[in-house]
């Protein structure tokens, strides 16, 4: 089986910028975090386990460490598709539909917008599942 190129399919581009997204995730919830806290706290050992009390750290955090459960999945179910082939169709639609939620989920979550925020956390789950059937199936 030959290797799958950038080219070849646009999983491979959504596997890297989840990455960013990945990333993103981090960096503002560090940002929020120590600009509440400050940078001796960002810097230190962080031995007395102090959170952040503000809404919107607090919001960011929750955020990321949702996005974190549900990132290995779709890692997961990406590499897989792309291991053996199966690029296209159904497994790129979930693909696209996790990626673009959660995309959408985190300002709304850090909007404190109920119920649109939990429909669209379904909808990415919706594309896990969609990726899974077409490695499953």
């Amino acid at each position: 089986m030959e290797p799958v190129s950038v080219s070849a399919s646009p999983l491979v581009l959504l596997l890297a910028w989840s990455v960013v997204l990945l990333v993103a995730h981090v960096l503002l919830q560090g940002m929020l975090a120590t600009k509440e806290l400050g940078a001796a706290w960002n810097a230190g050992p962080r031995d007395d386990n102090k959170q952040p009390a503000g809404k919107l750290a607090g919001r960011a955090a929750r955020a990321s460490s949702n996005f974190r459960e549900t990132y290995p999945a779709f890692v997961a179910l990406a590499a897989g598709l792309l291991f053996t082939g199966e690029t296209s169709g159904l497994g790129l639609a979930g693909a696209i539909i996790w990626f673009v939620g959660r995309i959408v989920y985190y300002p709304l979550y850090l909007g404190g917008i109920p119920y649109i925020r939990s429909l669209v956390w379904t909808g990415s789950m919706v594309g896990l599942g969609l990726m899974f059937l077409a490695l499953a199936f």
